[in-house]
Protein backbone atom coordinates (compact mmCIF):
# COMPACT_ATOMS: atom_id res chain seq x y z
CA UNK A 1 0.00 0.00 0.00
CA UNK A 2 1.01 4.15 0.00
CA UNK A 3 4.61 4.12 1.76
CA UNK A 4 4.05 8.04 2.25
CA UNK A 5 1.87 8.72 5.10
CA UNK A 6 1.69 10.57 8.38
CA UNK A 7 2.63 9.77 11.90
CA UNK A 8 0.15 7.47 13.15
CA UNK A 9 -1.28 7.16 16.32
CA UNK A 10 -1.46 3.17 16.17
CA UNK A 11 -3.39 0.55 14.52
CA UNK A 12 -6.92 -0.31 14.13
CA UNK A 13 -8.35 -3.72 13.42
CA UNK A 14 -11.85 -3.11 12.40
CA UNK A 15 -14.21 -6.70 11.13
CA UNK A 16 -16.92 -6.08 8.71
CA UNK A 17 -15.06 -3.03 6.94
CA UNK A 18 -16.07 -3.44 3.82
CA UNK A 19 -19.49 -1.62 4.03
CA UNK A 20 -21.57 0.10 6.36
CA UNK A 21 -20.90 1.26 9.87
CA UNK A 22 -17.85 -0.63 9.93
CA UNK A 23 -16.55 1.45 6.83
CA UNK A 24 -17.64 4.16 8.85
CA UNK A 25 -15.55 2.79 11.78
CA UNK A 26 -12.15 2.54 9.33
CA UNK A 27 -12.83 6.14 8.04
CA UNK A 28 -13.36 7.78 11.30
CA UNK A 29 -10.52 6.13 13.03
CA UNK A 30 -8.34 6.78 9.73
CA UNK A 31 -9.47 10.21 9.96
CA UNK A 32 -8.06 10.28 13.79
CA UNK A 33 -4.46 9.16 12.64
CA UNK A 34 -4.58 5.51 12.82
CA UNK A 35 -3.54 3.25 10.59
CA UNK A 36 -6.24 0.58 9.62
CA UNK A 37 -6.76 -3.36 8.84
CA UNK A 38 -9.89 -3.48 7.43
CA UNK A 39 -11.32 -7.55 7.64
CA UNK A 40 -14.01 -8.18 5.48
CA UNK A 41 -14.63 -11.82 3.83
CA UNK A 42 -16.06 -9.27 0.51
CA UNK A 43 -12.49 -9.10 -1.37
CA UNK A 44 -13.38 -6.66 -3.77
CA UNK A 45 -15.09 -4.00 -1.32
CA UNK A 46 -12.32 -4.45 1.13
CA UNK A 47 -9.88 -3.02 -1.28
CA UNK A 48 -11.83 -0.49 -2.37
CA UNK A 49 -12.40 0.21 1.60
CA UNK A 50 -8.68 0.03 1.82
CA UNK A 51 -7.97 2.68 -1.42
CA UNK A 52 -10.74 5.00 0.87
CA UNK A 53 -8.48 4.48 4.02
CA UNK A 54 -5.70 5.61 2.30
CA UNK A 55 -6.50 8.86 1.39
CA UNK A 56 -6.75 10.09 4.87
CA UNK A 57 -2.97 9.97 4.82
CA UNK A 58 -2.66 6.70 6.76
CA UNK A 59 -1.38 2.98 6.25
CA UNK A 60 -3.97 0.53 5.06
CA UNK A 61 -3.80 -3.46 5.33
CA UNK A 62 -6.73 -5.07 4.17
CA UNK A 63 -7.00 -8.65 4.88
CA UNK A 64 -9.50 -10.99 3.53
CA UNK A 65 -11.32 -13.33 5.98
CA UNK A 66 -13.80 -15.41 6.96
CA UNK A 67 -15.05 -15.07 10.68
CA UNK A 68 -17.29 -17.74 10.94
CA UNK A 69 -13.53 -19.93 10.60
CA UNK A 70 -13.41 -21.02 14.11
CA UNK A 71 -9.81 -20.69 14.05
CA UNK A 72 -10.29 -16.73 12.57
CA UNK A 73 -8.94 -15.14 15.49
CA UNK A 74 -5.43 -17.29 15.06
CA UNK A 75 -5.38 -16.32 11.41
CA UNK A 76 -5.82 -12.51 11.97
CA UNK A 77 -2.71 -12.45 14.72
CA UNK A 78 -0.75 -14.59 12.43
CA UNK A 79 -0.86 -12.11 9.70
CA UNK A 80 0.21 -8.85 12.49
CA UNK A 81 2.72 -11.15 13.62
CA UNK A 82 4.28 -11.75 10.07
CA UNK A 83 4.01 -7.59 9.39
CA UNK A 84 5.77 -6.87 12.93
CA UNK A 85 2.33 -5.06 13.58
CA UNK A 86 0.39 -4.83 16.75
CA UNK A 87 -2.75 -3.62 17.32
CA UNK A 88 -3.66 -0.72 19.48
CA UNK A 89 -7.60 -0.96 18.96
CA UNK A 90 -10.11 -3.65 18.11
CA UNK A 91 -13.45 -3.04 16.48
CA UNK A 92 -15.76 -5.96 16.31
CA UNK A 93 -18.46 -4.94 14.12
CA UNK A 94 -19.18 -7.63 11.64
CA UNK A 95 -22.49 -9.22 11.71
CA UNK A 96 -25.65 -9.91 9.90
CA UNK A 97 -29.23 -9.39 10.39
CA UNK A 98 -32.30 -11.00 9.13
CA UNK A 99 -35.99 -11.19 9.88
CA UNK A 100 -37.33 -14.76 10.22
CA UNK A 101 -38.90 -16.78 12.87
CA UNK A 102 -36.16 -19.51 14.27
CA UNK A 103 -38.16 -22.17 12.66
CA UNK A 104 -37.84 -20.74 9.30
CA UNK A 105 -34.16 -19.86 9.57
CA UNK A 106 -32.60 -22.44 8.25
CA UNK A 107 -29.87 -24.30 10.46
CA UNK A 108 -26.71 -22.61 8.60
CA UNK A 109 -28.05 -19.31 9.09
CA UNK A 110 -28.38 -20.31 12.76
CA UNK A 111 -25.05 -21.33 12.72
CA UNK A 112 -23.57 -18.11 11.27
CA UNK A 113 -25.63 -15.73 13.95
CA UNK A 114 -23.60 -17.75 16.63
CA UNK A 115 -20.31 -17.77 14.48
CA UNK A 116 -20.09 -14.23 14.13
CA UNK A 117 -21.63 -12.74 17.20
CA UNK A 118 -20.81 -14.93 19.82
CA UNK A 119 -17.60 -17.29 18.44
CA UNK A 120 -15.86 -14.47 16.78
CA UNK A 121 -16.50 -11.97 19.54
CA UNK A 122 -15.48 -14.09 22.17
CA UNK A 123 -12.41 -15.32 20.12
CA UNK A 124 -11.37 -12.28 19.44
CA UNK A 125 -11.75 -10.12 22.08
CA UNK A 126 -9.94 -12.87 24.34
CA UNK A 127 -6.88 -12.73 21.85
CA UNK A 128 -6.28 -9.35 21.35
CA UNK A 129 -7.42 -8.44 25.00
CA UNK A 130 -4.45 -10.72 26.09
CA UNK A 131 -1.86 -9.15 24.64
CA UNK A 132 -2.93 -5.54 24.80
CA UNK A 133 -3.24 -6.08 28.78
CA UNK A 134 0.47 -7.61 28.56
CA UNK A 135 1.45 -4.51 26.87
CA UNK A 136 -0.81 -2.43 29.90
CA UNK A 137 -3.22 -0.36 27.16
CA UNK A 138 -5.68 -1.17 24.31
CA UNK A 139 -9.77 -0.62 22.97
CA UNK A 140 -12.03 -3.18 22.19
CA UNK A 141 -15.19 -1.99 20.84
CA UNK A 142 -18.56 -4.26 20.28
CA UNK A 143 -21.04 -4.00 18.15
CA UNK A 144 -24.02 -5.24 20.22
CA UNK A 145 -27.56 -3.40 19.18
CA UNK A 146 -30.68 -2.03 20.67
CA UNK A 147 -32.34 -5.19 19.82
CA UNK A 148 -30.07 -6.80 22.90
CA UNK A 149 -33.52 -5.34 24.96
CA UNK A 150 -36.22 -6.52 22.55
CA UNK A 151 -37.34 -9.90 23.00
CA UNK A 152 -39.36 -9.75 19.97
CA UNK A 153 -40.92 -12.47 17.15
CA UNK A 154 -38.91 -12.37 14.12
CA UNK A 155 -35.77 -11.39 15.00
CA UNK A 156 -34.83 -13.49 18.00
CA UNK A 157 -31.56 -14.61 16.99
CA UNK A 158 -30.12 -11.32 16.62
CA UNK A 159 -30.91 -10.19 19.36
CA UNK A 160 -30.49 -13.05 21.81
CA UNK A 161 -26.54 -13.05 20.02
CA UNK A 162 -26.30 -8.69 20.34
CA UNK A 163 -27.69 -9.70 24.43
CA UNK A 164 -24.70 -11.94 24.35
CA UNK A 165 -22.54 -9.54 23.06
CA UNK A 166 -23.68 -7.09 25.47
CA UNK A 167 -23.09 -8.76 28.37
CA UNK A 168 -20.06 -10.52 27.47
CA UNK A 169 -18.58 -6.81 27.06
CA UNK A 170 -19.86 -5.51 29.73
CA UNK A 171 -17.71 -8.11 32.12
CA UNK A 172 -15.10 -8.33 29.92
CA UNK A 173 -14.63 -4.27 31.02
CA UNK A 174 -14.49 -5.26 33.93
CA UNK A 175 -12.12 -7.56 33.89
CA UNK A 176 -9.61 -5.89 32.26
CA UNK A 177 -9.79 -2.62 33.46
CA UNK A 178 -7.27 -3.22 35.88
CA UNK A 179 -4.69 -3.68 33.53
CA UNK A 180 -4.86 -0.99 30.94
CA UNK A 181 -7.10 -2.03 28.48
CA UNK A 182 -10.97 -0.93 27.88
CA UNK A 183 -13.82 -2.92 26.50
CA UNK A 184 -16.96 -1.17 25.21
CA UNK A 185 -20.24 -1.81 24.57
CA UNK A 186 -22.22 0.12 21.45
CA UNK A 187 -25.62 -0.47 21.25
CA UNK A 188 -26.78 1.74 18.41
CA UNK A 189 -30.78 1.80 17.48
CA UNK A 190 -31.76 3.81 14.83
CA UNK A 191 -29.44 3.45 12.65
CA UNK A 192 -29.38 5.70 8.73
CA UNK A 193 -28.96 2.17 6.49
CA UNK A 194 -30.86 0.51 4.13
CA UNK A 195 -31.72 -2.33 7.11
CA UNK A 196 -34.92 -0.14 7.69
CA UNK A 197 -35.76 -0.48 3.75
CA UNK A 198 -37.48 2.94 4.05
CA UNK A 199 -37.57 5.23 0.93
CA UNK A 200 -34.76 7.77 0.56
CA UNK A 201 -37.82 10.99 1.23
CA UNK A 202 -38.87 8.68 4.62
CA UNK A 203 -35.24 8.18 5.57
CA UNK A 204 -34.63 12.11 5.41
CA UNK A 205 -37.36 12.95 6.97
CA UNK A 206 -36.52 10.25 10.06
CA UNK A 207 -33.37 12.17 10.29
CA UNK A 208 -34.73 15.45 10.52
CA UNK A 209 -36.81 14.49 13.16
CA UNK A 210 -34.16 12.41 15.24
CA UNK A 211 -35.97 9.12 14.92
CA UNK A 212 -32.44 7.63 13.23
CA UNK A 213 -29.07 8.68 13.34
CA UNK A 214 -27.05 8.79 10.60
CA UNK A 215 -24.26 6.19 10.61
CA UNK A 216 -21.51 8.50 10.59
CA UNK A 217 -22.67 10.55 13.32
CA UNK A 218 -23.29 7.48 15.74
CA UNK A 219 -19.64 5.69 14.83
CA UNK A 220 -18.14 9.46 15.92
CA UNK A 221 -19.65 9.72 19.15
CA UNK A 222 -19.15 5.54 19.71
CA UNK A 223 -15.01 6.01 18.78
CA UNK A 224 -15.19 9.09 21.32
CA UNK A 225 -16.35 6.46 24.24
CA UNK A 226 -14.35 3.96 23.33
CA UNK A 227 -11.12 6.01 23.66
CA UNK A 228 -13.02 7.51 26.71
CA UNK A 229 -13.04 3.60 28.21
CA UNK A 230 -16.29 3.88 28.82
CA UNK A 231 -17.94 0.60 29.53
CA UNK A 232 -21.16 1.18 27.10
CA UNK A 233 -23.06 3.62 24.67
CA UNK A 234 -26.60 3.87 23.64
CA UNK A 235 -27.28 6.87 20.64
CA UNK A 236 -29.97 9.15 21.63
CA UNK A 237 -32.26 9.68 24.65
CA UNK A 238 -35.33 8.38 22.84
CA UNK A 239 -33.39 4.98 22.42
CA UNK A 240 -32.60 5.13 26.55
CA UNK A 241 -36.09 5.78 26.94
CA UNK A 242 -36.92 2.68 24.28
CA UNK A 243 -35.65 0.17 26.60
CA UNK A 244 -38.02 0.58 29.03
CA UNK A 245 -40.93 1.07 26.52
CA UNK A 246 -39.99 -2.70 25.33
CA UNK A 247 -39.37 -3.62 28.62
CA UNK A 248 -43.39 -3.39 29.37
CA UNK A 249 -44.47 -3.97 26.22
CA UNK A 250 -47.35 -6.38 26.92
CA UNK A 251 -47.35 -9.72 25.35
CA UNK A 252 -50.61 -9.10 23.21
CA UNK A 253 -48.54 -6.03 21.49
CA UNK A 254 -45.50 -8.60 20.55
CA UNK A 255 -47.96 -11.33 19.10
CA UNK A 256 -49.68 -8.13 17.02
CA UNK A 257 -46.57 -7.37 15.60
CA UNK A 258 -45.71 -11.06 14.89
CA UNK A 259 -49.02 -11.12 13.08
CA UNK A 260 -48.81 -7.94 11.26
CA UNK A 261 -45.32 -8.36 10.15
CA UNK A 262 -44.16 -11.56 9.88
CA UNK A 263 -47.35 -14.03 9.58
CA UNK A 264 -48.11 -11.66 6.02
CA UNK A 265 -44.88 -12.37 4.97
CA UNK A 266 -42.95 -8.92 5.30
CA UNK A 267 -39.84 -10.70 5.92
CA UNK A 268 -36.05 -9.80 5.34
Amino acid sequence: MAEEKRHSKGLAVVTGASSGIGLCFALELARRGYDIMPVSNQNEELQEAARRIEESGVGAYPFFCDLTDPLAHEIILEYLDSKGMEADILVNNAGIFSFNTVGETSEGKLDCFIDLHCRAVTKLSRAFGLRMSARGKGRILNMSSMSCWTPMPGIAMYAATKAYIRVFTRALHYELRDSGVSVTAACPGGIATSLFGLPDNLMRLAIRLHAVQTPEKFVRKAVDKMLKGKKQYINGPINRLAIFAVGITPTPVRMLVKRKMLDRGIKR
